[in-house]
């Protein structure tokens, strides 16, 4: 069974950083997109950043020079670090991948279960 194994949200100053981590657990054939959503109370789920199925990067405009997506691809993992937190940057925050169990399988999209950042003075 495939599973979004999230780490290292938290509490945080503003100003400071957090890094989170997301890796793919089980076994599957083709890993498309991956990336980070957040939502915060009240508010519809949005990007904050993606590698897409063309390879390129996709940032939330809210983030662009404050986070950094990257990854490794043994296991399938990636990596959002975020640097000068907002308290506007406290949410949920959501790993997401779209991918295959196997090459005759559907393409399907997994939601991680959700990492908690809060940043507060």
């Amino acid at each position: 069974q495939v599973q979004l194994v999230e780490s290292g949200g938290g509490l945080v100053q503003p100003g400071g950083s957090l890094r989170l981590s997301c890796a793919v657990s089980g076994s599957i054939s083709n890993l498309v997109a991956m990336g980070w959503y957040r939502q915060a109370p009240g508010k519809q789920r949005e990007l904050v950043a993606a590698f897409t199925s063309g390879g390129t990067t996709n940032y939330g405009d809210s983030v662009k020079g404050r986070f950094t997506i990257s990854r490794d691809n043994e296991p399938q993992t990636v990596y959002l670090q975020m640097n000068s937190l907002k308290p506007e940057d406290t949410a949920v925050y959501y790993c997401n991948a779209e991918l295959k169990i196997a090459v005759w399988t559907p393409l399907k999209n997994y939601w991680g279960q959700g990492t908690q950042v809060t940043v507060s003075s």
